[in-house]
């Protein structure tokens, strides 16, 4: 394998080969799979079969891709780890090509600041002189999901800043890096609760906060809408960036902790899962007021009717 690309590979077992090759694909569509579930030694090619075919496990796949060295290796596993989490997927993610000190740094070298209207996300360990007026978010992803190079942060990011007036008080559900959360306090918000099933990325965003002195945000664990504070009331914005799977598990839960009229804005849904995601929305008296896409991702803002 050339130094410069890693093999990902997620093991896990094969009932979970649809729904789980739907996720790694969010990544990359170039999937290799290993399942030999229906493999058969009948035919004439039999005695030909290598003998580690012939040993495999069948009740196990394997999906791998290769991802290239300026891509954020360790923001990747982070991502899968935290969907296969949320989804109840067992598995297990190794890589092949680069050490793992190797792979969490090299691709350092390949972050620099994005700009994204209002806002620019600067890699915490760059030296960055804003503009007058310029939004600056430093980011330091650890292992958690959002530096801002991922199509459905820069979405995200994208309707939040149109939406935030000042004053509001954000439910940031998935909330990975912390970046929107971060964003929603720097552009304005009142206060951001934060949460992530995966106790690293509310580490990671704890440090990201601190990092950028947002007073107002808190990160704590949760699954989706367990263990969310209501102690003040519902929430009057809210940003979910996960998948559609996922959102469409919360949202027959969120209006209890929305108040109505509360723009929601949704990212994580690859383009042939909207429209299950606009159904969702429906059922529960929701309207989709605006879509914006990159490549095959799509972002939504909703309210209730």
């Amino acid at each position: 394998m050339a130094g410069n690309w890693t093999k990902l590979t997620v093991n896990t077992n094969t009932e979970n080969l649809e729904l789980a090759s739907s996720v790694v694909s969010m990544l990359d569509n170039g999937l290799m799979i290993e399942d030999y579930s229906d493999f058969s030694l009948n035919g004439m090619y039999g005695e030909l079969v290598d003998e580690e075919i012939l040993n495999a496990d069948t009740s196990k796949v394997k999906i791998s891709i290769f991802v290239p060295e300026e891509k954020p290796l360790s923001e990747y596993v982070s991502f899968l780890r935290e969907r296969f989490l949320s989804l109840g997927i067992e598995n297990e993610i190794t890589t092949e090509g680069l050490c793992e000190d190797d792979w969490a740094e090299a691709w350092k070298q390949y972050y620099k600041p994005i700009p994204l209207g209002k806002v620019t996300i600067v890699p915490a360990w760059e030296k960055y002189d804003a503009s007058e007026g310029e939004v600056i978010l430093k980011m330091d992803p650890g292992m958690a999901f959002g530096t801002g190079t991922h199509e459905t942060t820069r979405l995200c990011l994208l309707l939040l800043q149109d939406e935030i007036q000042g004053g509001e008080r954000v439910l940031d559900v998935g909330t990975g890096s912390g970046i929107l959360s971060i964003a929603a306090s720097k552009l304005g918000a009142l206060s951001a609760n934060a949460y992530d099933i995966d106790p690293v990325a509310v580490k990671v965003a704890r440090e990201n906060v601190r990092d950028n002195e947002c007073e107002g945000v808190s990160v704590d664990v949760s699954d989706l809408l367990r263990g969310v504070d209501l102690s003040h009331g519902k929430y009057n914005f809210c940003v979910a960036n996960i998948v559609a799977d996922i959102i469409l598990r919360m949202l027959p839960d969120i209006r209890t902790y929305l108040e109505d009229g509360a723009p929601l804005i949704l990212s994580g849904i690859i383009e042939p899962r909207a429209e299950d995601v606009r159904e969702g929305l429906y059922a529960i008296g929701y309207q989709v007021e605006r879509e914006i896409t990159e490549n095959d991702w799509v972002a939504m803002l909703a309210r209730a009717k």
